[in-house]
């Protein structure tokens, strides 16, 4: 047992090896039913933080199904963070803060692949991960708060981390998914100016932020799932209930992933994220993978059976009278690949890397702002999932020998080199704030691209970009 004295309480954690400390399940903040987060100034009780908190309560995704995380507990009272910090470091420590995926509806900071224990282990640094509050508990009308249970958790970090060993002047928000998205959007939050010096997105879901006009279309939707007239009355529906009305609207719904997500305009972030981000003056990393749609695919049993001409429709309404040069594009840049697969990439670049690159380009005029493109297949499943969605995960926090990664990445050994290519480049980032390559502008356009080797390239696949620029 360890145990760490501070202002604001005495915390017990568990002296994992590795010369790490881990502390679980530290609540940083209270909140009712669709009311913004309380901080949490100080402990009155010893707090033991030994095991994860609750989960938010959530409609499990299929990520839960391969993580095991649907036997956590959940409760409404969900807002807990965990720490990882090397013991008695010599100087105060930059910090790296997790944001947790799920597209905003599902998801938990604990899972065996966002353990802290062996980033820590690699460089000094402190790694706090968090849960927030998900689906319409964090995001219904037009309120975000999820995304205030994350400024509230970062104020816990300011008030506190220099305990556990870290700098509150030097925190690097991360996240991945939604988890990216939400990075982004804190960088364009008045609420979070001070917390955090620098940011990095992993495949950020940026189309999920959404306008005020589709926040207020998305609560009468629920609304209606829930058999209710008012907000009011869903804050007295039991938590079952809400749940219910959730799973209900998400089988009805064309596209359940803009459901609930932060609200642009709203009362929580400025109408434009992409300028507020610009402008904000905190250096960003933003990366994507190859293949991100390639993951949905090969969870549907029926994407085997699209006839080309299918997939061909798709483009056309995509792309209109661009669909035929569309088509070829991508079947040159993306060979051997089914109909299915050819949608797949086609969405990719339509949901990840070009709202990605708008970003980037946006921000390069103000802010110093960085791309990579991680673009290693992983071998299994005969090469169904390429470069998918989420695998980069585990090459992240180096967790590659954490339950059903293999099954995800296969065991090929080159795979440690990829993982130490991205780690090293993330712990130099919560360190100086730098990276090895060149900074993006539009002119050079200079992108990482990680695989089994890292590589600089100017402008990748410029044909795909130039046709989604005169297309959206």
């Amino acid at each position: 047992m360890t145990i760490i004295d501070s202002k604001a309480g005495r915390f017990s954690g568990i002296d994992v090896g590795d010369n790490v400390m881990q502390f679980l399940g530290i609540q940083y903040a209270k909140a009712d039913r669709f009311r913004e987060p309380q901080d949490i100034i100080s402990y009155a009780a010893q707090v033991d933080a030994v095991s994860f908190g609750a989960q938010s309560p959530q409609v499990p995704g299929f990520m839960d199904e391969i993580l095991g995380t649907k036997t956590i507990p959940v409760d409404e009272q969900c807002l807990y963070l965990n720490i990882w910090a090397p013991k008695k470091p010599n100087k105060p420590l930059p910090v790296l803060f997790w944001i947790h995926g799920g597209a905003f509806t599902n998801g938990t900071a604990a899972t065996s692949w966002y353990d802290g224990k062996n980033l820590v282990s690699l460089g000094e640094v402190v790694l706090v991960s968090i849960n927030y509050r998900l689906g319409p508990f964090g995001f219904i009308g037009t309120r975000s708060f999820g995304l205030l249970d994350q400024i509230s958790a970062l104020r816990w970090v300011n008030r506190n981390i220099s305990t556990f060993g870290g700098d509150p002047a030097n925190v690097t928000v991360f996240g991945e998914s939604a988890g990216g998205s939400s990075v982004v959007a804190l960088t364009a939050s008045q609420g979070s100016r001070g917390l955090f010096k620098q940011a990095w997105a992993m495949s950020p879901s940026l189309l999920q932020l959404r306008t005020k006009r589709e926040a207020e279309i998305a609560t009468q939707q629920f609304l209606a799932a829930a058999s209710c007239s008012t907000i009011d009355e869903l804050e007295l529906l039991p938590c079952q209930d809400v749940l219910a009305a959730t799973a209900k609207m998400f089988a009805e719904v064309e596209n359940y992933i803009s459901t609930f997500t932060p609200t642009c305009g709203g009362e929580d972030l400025p109408e434009d994220v992409f300028s507020a981000s610009a402008s904000s003056g905190i250096p960003m990393v933003i990366g994507t993978n190859r293949d991100e749609n390639r993951l949905w695919v090969a969870l549907n049993p029926q994407s085997g059976q699209m006839a080309i001409d299918a997939a061909k429709n798709i483009f056309q309404k995509t792309f209109g009278n661009r669909a035929d040069e569309a088509w070829q594009t991508y079947s040159r840049l993306r060979p051997n690949h089914s109909p299915a697969q050819m949608i797949a990439a086609m969405q990719t670049d339509q949901n990840f890397r070009f709202p990605a690159w708008r970003l980037a380009e946006g921000r390069s005029q103000e802010t110093e702002t960085w791309m990579y493109w991680f673009t290693w297949p992983t071998p299994v499943f005969d090469g169904a999932l390429g470069c998918c969605h989420a695998l980069d995960l585990p090459f992240m926090f180096g967790n590659l020998e954490a339950p059903s990664v293999e099954m995800f990445t296969g065991s090929d050994p080159t795979r440690k080199q990829i993982s130490q290519i991205f780690t090293a480049e993330l712990l130099e980032f919560a360190r100086s704030g730098r990276v090895s390559w060149p900074a993006f502008d539009d002119e050079n356009r200079e992108t990482l691209q990680i695989s089994t080797k890292r590589s600089s390239v100017s402008d990748p696949e410029p044909e795909i970009r130039r046709l989604w620029a005169a297309t959206l």
